[in-house]
């Protein structure tokens, strides 16, 4: 079981206690995850808005580019994990994203 020190006085923690803590956990790992996610989410529209123009009617776009912004739009699917939103997220000494799919062709 569980300690709990409530005024100096420790003890195991109820079942009840127990389950509301772990309820507090889960909530707070949730959150921590979902925090993640957004920053991904906005990374990647900031980089598809980035390359928008490439997609008006009068510019050609390359292959390389095309899959480029797919690879973007995909990234909802392909990174589910809070360690993959952690490497998308990592960055190097400058701050720069160093995950690859986030380099431009």
């Amino acid at each position: 079981m569980v300690q709990i020190s409530i005024n100096g006085i420790n003890r195991e923690m109820t079942a009840e206690e127990k389950a509301e803590y772990d309820q507090i956990q889960a909530d707070f790992e949730s959150t921590k995850v979902q925090e993640k996610l957004n920053s991904v989410r906005f990374i990647r529209n900031l980089k598809l808005k980035e390359t928008d123009f490439y997609a008006l009617s009068d510019v050609t776009m390359s292959d390389a580019m095309s899959t480029y912004r797919q690879a973007l739009r995909d990234i909802p699917q392909d990174y589910t994990t809070e360690d993959e939103y952690d490497l998308l997220l990592a960055r190097d000494e400058q701050g720069n994203l160093t995950h690859t799919v986030w380099e431009k062709p």
